[in-house]
């Protein structure tokens, strides 16, 4: 009797020993952040936090219709955690920062120089990632939080959130994220671009016009200040310069009629710098080369005719997001981490805070190339052309 009552004793202890951690929160007891949004006004930070429902999510792609998927909360002070702690005091349970997914900067905030101590903070904090994406605005941040996904889709897959999935199908911005750009502005020439998205209202239902965020071009960013924005069309040529693009769009003109045009697929993309120094001077040949698979045709053409004119068009948007860097004072296409990588001696003797003098004639030459022309199940004709 005495061995059973011990052995009931010891089973006991057991059981209290093992009921779990008593001082965690539980997972249904906390409030989690997914955006932040980041302004500066009157010499405050304006921190908006945009805290996502996981019970309207948890069918990732049909979440629940019933509520709204997220609430934006408004917080202000002098310094970041400041503006947070303030938030604080409006919510009902403890907020958790694990599944911080983006953040926004505005225009005001990053030129005022707010990024990097945004940066610093959460790189300190032990439960936020160095994959956190980054992007830049000039449309209020706020209105940015607010935009919500296509047809109901759940808000954790949103562009702002998982931009790689759009940009394997669409590769006009690579994705940022605070890893990268770290790497990037402790490198030469010490200067970075950052997405930049905007609100726009371009779909709609039969009851409403929808909201969303767009990507539409990149915001140069250096250690010291923000240097502006290359907006649309004027930042296309950043796609051709990088070997991470997946898959690129090009429409091109290959006949005297303005409707004799072409849209063509780019993949398979590969560049190569070559820097040249001469004396105190340094020019750049730039060589991208590529293979393109025919997407439609109107009007007529020829092999020899489209390439020609895939060619002249890539290289002019090259050159015409270069031109666009320049009036930035911006090194758009980091030329001067080429000179670094190959020269280091030159580069020395030649930069000033990390970055070679660039002009317009610094890049000596740009040769495009197309490697191989797929026209897919037809010949360069329209679908019922002759």
């Amino acid at each position: 009797m005495k061995n059973k009552k011990r052995i009931l004793l010891v089973m006991i202890i057991m059981n209290i020993l093992l009921t779990g951690c008593w001082n965690r929160t539980e997972p249904e007891r906390m409030l989690y952040v997914h955006g932040l949004g980041i302004d500066y006004k009157d010499g405050e930070f304006h921190v908006y936090t945009q805290i996502i429902d996981f019970a309207s999510t948890a069918k990732m792609n049909q979440p629940t219709r019933s509520r709204a998927q997220s609430e934006v909360g408004l917080g202000t002070g002098k310094t970041v955690d400041e503006a947070i702690f303030k938030l604080y005091n409006s919510v009902d349970r403890r907020v958790y920062w694990g599944h911080l997914s983006y953040i926004v900067f505005s225009e005001e905030a990053m030129t005022a120089g707010a990024v990097n101590p945004v940066v610093d903070t959460f790189i300190r904090y032990r439960d936020t990632r160095y994959e956190v994406q980054l992007y830049g605005t000039s449309d209020p941040v706020k209105d940015i939080l607010l935009t919500t996904p296509i047809i109901n889709t759940a808000i954790t897959l949103s562009k702002l959130g998982d931009p790689r999935n759009s940009f394997e199908q669409n590769s006009f911005i690579h994705p940022i994220t605070m890893r990268t750009l770290i790497i990037g502005l402790d490198e030469p020439s010490h200067e970075m671009t950052l997405p930049y998205v905007i609100v726009k209202e371009n779909w709609e239902t039969v009851d409403q016009t929808s909201k969303v965020a767009d990507l539409a071009g990149v915001g140069i960013l250096s250690p010291k200040e923000f240097k502006g924005f290359i907006a649309h069309d004027k930042a296309r040529g950043i796609q051709w310069m990088t070997d991470k693009s997946k898959r690129i769009e090009v429409s091109v003109k290959s006949g005297e009629e303005e409707t004799n045009r072409q849209s063509l697929i780019v993949d398979s993309l590969k560049r190569k710098v070559t820097p040249t120094v001469n004396g105190s001077t340094v020019s750049f040949k730039i060589d991208v080369s590529f293979d393109i698979a025919v997407s439609s045709v109107q009007g007529k053409t020829t092999y020899g005719k489209l390439v020609k004119a895939v060619e002249k068009q890539v290289e002019k948007e090259i050159r015409e997001t270069y031109e666009e860097g320049l009036k930035l004072d911006a090194d758009v296409y980091r030329l001067s981490e080429y000179l670094y990588r190959k020269d280091v001696k030159s580069w020395k003797r030649l930069q000033k805070e990390g970055k070679v003098e660039l002009d317009e004639e610094s890049i000596d030459s740009i040769h495009v190339h197309v490697r191989r022309v797929k026209s897919g199940r037809k010949s360069l004709t329209e679908v019922y052309g002759p």
